[in-house]
């Protein structure tokens, strides 16, 4: 096989499946006893989700619901970018955004592992907010694979186009 063996290494949220978790925690936040008087609520502000309730806490249960429904859904909190709770006006809120794609530092980051650590003859490519490392050998590419599972990063990575 003279030609080199190829996948990609991407890190994409499935909107269909972030939009079924928001709705489901809305309705448990919605359905909960220790949620009545509160006003706790959960939804869509744009790209960004948005998470109010009228104390400090209960806003962070809110999180934490949203952050089990992703999980069950499959989908990595490592995905989910939040910030610290913040007061307006009556209420408490949470602002959070699904992260889509992997950023300049995470992608060097990620190639120089693959070149210190991975098997000889692989290469890594940044490639706009993915990465394409290729090989003679596609024993290799399971390898890679295999390394950057097991590494703890700050990304959650998908590998697709397998060729």
């Amino acid at each position: 096989m003279a030609s080199d063996s190829s996948f990609d290494i991407v890190s994409k949220v499935d909107r269909q499946e972030a939009d079924n978790a928001l709705n489901q925690a809305a309705k448990e936040i919605g359905s909960r006893y220790d949620f009545k008087g509160t006003e706790a609520s959960i939804e869509w502000s744009g790209e960004k989700v948005l998470m109010k309730a009228v104390s400090e806490d209960r806003v962070k249960a809110v999180l934490d619901v949203f952050q089990s429904k992703l999980v069950k859904r499959g989908i990595s909190l490592k995905s989910l970018d939040t910030g610290e709770p913040f007061p307006s006006g009556k209420e408490f809120r949470i602002e959070g955004s699904l992260k889509e794609g992997i950023d300049q530092e995470n992608a060097k980051k990620i190639s120089k592992t693959i070149r210190d650590e991975g098997p000889k003859g692989v290469k890594a490519q940044i490639q706009g907010d993915e990465l394409r490392v290729s090989s003679k050998k596609r024993d290799d590419l399971q390898a890679v694979i295999a390394l950057l599972k097991g590494k703890d990063l700050d990304v959650d990575l998908q590998f697709t186009n397998y060729r």
